[in-house]
């Protein structure tokens, strides 16, 4: 975590809880416009979209979900794909993970999410890097907040998420409608009402819905 995109995060980015996972504090923008112009503009013309400044409705929603079920985490080794703030992976390590990783390809968000696992007294483990042509390593437990939000995205993390589950590790996603979603693939666990910034959803609150992947034989088409 370099120095440089720590103090971007802290500059640009207030300390707040999160609206629908209330027991954890993250940096959140609070106008999201203006940031991610900035992201994508004067700061850095190849950056990422700053995904890590806001509490997207999937995180919060698998947040709430690993909060109020900790016997999913508790004891077990925990990745975080597409980690975004850090909100996921701060919810399973308070909820009990023996050790969590939380991978993403923005070192804004690297950043984000050892800041925000810092203010919330858990150890998360920052990793910059995309994974999605790779496995699992030995997670037991897969979580993704908010990942079917592109055609190719879902695909990558489809494949990812089948490779994990077929290896024994539960895939969870949260999901608030994206249209990549492929609904046939998962079961139902749980429905929310998240309150989501209406400046990036239209809308203040966000119906969203905790997904279990369907593993399917070992070595079946995916």
């Amino acid at each position: 975590m370099s120095e440089l995109s720590s103090t971007f995060v802290r500059l640009h980015a207030r300390l707040a809880p999160v609206a629908f996972v209330p027991e954890v504090r993250l940096h959140q923008a609070d106008e999201p416009i203006g940031l991610w112009e900035l992201t994508e503009g004067e700061f850095s013309t190849d950056r990422p979209p700053p995904f890590w400044a806001f509490a997207w409705a999937g995180g919060q929603a698998l947040a709430r979900y690993v909060t109020d079920h900790p016997e999913l985490v508790a004891g077990r080794r925990v990745l975080d794909l597409a980690s975004g703030s850090g909100l996921v992976a701060i919810a399973a390590a308070r909820a009990g993970a023996a050790s969590v990783r939380a991978v993403e390809v923005d070192e804004l968000a690297v950043a984000a999410v050892a800041l925000n696992a810092q203010a919330n007294g858990v150890r998360v483990d920052a990793e910059f890097g995309d994974i999605l042509d790779g496995d699992a390593g030995d997670a037991e437990v897969v979580l993704a907040g908010d990942v079917f939000y592109s055609e190719a995205m879902a695909r990558r993390v489809l494949r990812f998420l089948l490779r994990a589950a077929r290896a024994g590790a539960p895939a969870l996603v949260g999901d608030p409608g994206r249209a990549f979603l492929p609904r046939d693939r998962f079961d139902e666990l749980a429905v929310y009402d998240v309150p989501v910034p209406e400046a990036l959803e239209s809308v203040r609150v966000k119906r969203t819905t905790v997904w279990q992947l369907r593993a399917g034989l070992p070595g079946a088409a995916s």
